[in-house]
């Protein structure tokens, strides 16, 4: 008997999915646990294997295009059996079915297409750019004589119009790439883009963002990292150090480790810190859970999973959910300063620049130091002004003075 296969919620937060790439096609037989299709959520691009067994008749979302959660993605049965039945006695389903059609045909209404944006060739390039060149009839004709590309002509009649005397003093030997209009590329918003546009606009124009700043010196803590490594074999960064330190400090403060929802505010007991990670389509923030628990060799260790795992689109959802703090690092990008948007549910987020060797006084003289800005992006609505800079004082004494944080 035949079964539906619907898209999956692949994500706490996915509402709609992409297919990316069938695995199977029309007339195969499926096993459970076969490679389906590749579904791009509003996180990563994931592998969906089927949980059931038979010949895929029919395929309901294809290549590129779009459905929600639930709507029909396949469904199996058994070979040449009829699903027109099926289909029509699904709730979430409208199609009328023609005998003449193939399975794969029938379109279910909850699957809508993504807009077909096509990228234009040089031969489509040339007819639509003739459209809207202003040409007088006379040089267009005259132009289309002497095989002249409109497009390289400068136009000397009212608002750039070409006129006749244009195409006559035309030199194809002088014309230059100045004169060329080139046709915009327009590609369709991937998911995840489309998600991160909706998330941080949402927390953008909802939360109410403030920002403190602060600069670091990073003298002791170079120091402290140059023996670490020389004594491990995992070698620690900067930022493994920094999410230990912003996880000390919130135990310190949990007023910051919060969020807020509209009838209340969220005190987590758990400290989760979200590592911000780009990736080709966009970005995404893996968690490190319970990270005040953890060593900085397991910091590393997991962030470098992590990284390699977003690289190759193998995250899972348990691997970004949770967060209850976020930092997002720009600093090895040269990147001396910079305000981030926060990430909900998060109250607040840290913004991390790079480190700059600079003059500093120290006892009323001047001397070379090297010196990281923090800027702690904070929801009014949760932390005040004063909750803000407690919290970042008291990052910036453990990172001056590592030992603090493990005290």
């Amino acid at each position: 008997m035949a079964e539906v296969i619907k898209m999956p919620r692949l994500s706490d937060t996915m509402t709609d999915g992409v297919v990316a790439k069938w695995h199977k096609k029309i007339g195969d037989v499926i096993k459970e646990g076969d490679l389906l299709a590749d579904i791009e959520t509003d996180k990563a691009t994931m592998e969906f294997e089927s949980f059931q067994e038979g010949v895929l008749l029919y395929i309901g979302v294809k290549e590129n295009e779009t459905a929600e959660v639930d709507s029909i993605l396949a469904i199996l049965g058994e070979k040449d059996e009829d699903i027109t039945t099926l289909l029509d006695s699904v709730s979430n389903t409208s199609v009328n079915v023609d005998e003449d059609l193939e399975p794969e045909e029938i379109i279910p209404k909850t699957v809508f297409e993504v807009p077909k944006i096509s990228i234009p060739v040089d031969t489509n390039s040339s007819q639509d750019i003739q459209k809207r060149i202003k040409i007088s009839p006379l040089a267009k004709k005259l132009a289309k004589e002497k095989n002249i590309n409109i497009s390289l002509i400068a136009g000397t009649g009212d608002l750039g119009r070409i006129i006749k005397r244009d195409v006559e003093n035309f030199d194809g030997t002088k014309s230059t790439s100045a004169n060329v209009q080139l046709e915009a590329k327009e590609i369709p918003i991937s998911q995840m883009r489309r998600t991160i546009a909706s998330r941080l606009s949402t927390s953008k124009f909802t939360a109410p963002h403030f920002y403190l700043n602060m600069e670091v010196e990073m003298d002791n803590l170079m120091k402290e990292r140059t023996l670490i490594n020389s004594k491990n074999n995992i070698k620690i960064s900067f930022n493994d150090i920094i999410v230990k330190a912003v996880a000390m400090a919130l135990k310190k403060h949990p007023d910051i480790n919060s969020s807020w929802f509209d009838s209340y505010i969220k005190f987590h007991q758990n400290i989760n810190i979200g590592v911000a990670v780009a990736i080709e389509n966009g970005l995404i923030v893996p968690v490190i859970k319970n990270a005040d628990f953890k060593s900085l060799s397991d910091i590393s260790n997991e962030t470098n999973t992590f990284v390699e795992k977003a690289k190759e689109n193998k995250l899972q959802p348990s691997d970004w959910e949770g967060n209850t703090f976020t930092i997002s690092n720009l600093g090895m990008f040269g990147i001396d300063d910079f305000t981030a948007i926060i990430n909900p549910p998060d109250a607040c987020i840290l913004a991390v620049g790079a480190i700059k060797r600079k003059p500093v006084i120290k006892d009323d003289i001047i001397v070379p130091g090297n010196i990281m800005k923090l800027t702690l992006s904070c929801d009014h609505r949760v932390v005040d002004g004063v909750m803000g800079a407690k919290f970042l004082s008291t990052l910036k004494n453990m990172l001056e003075s590592p030992l603090l944080m493990f005290c």
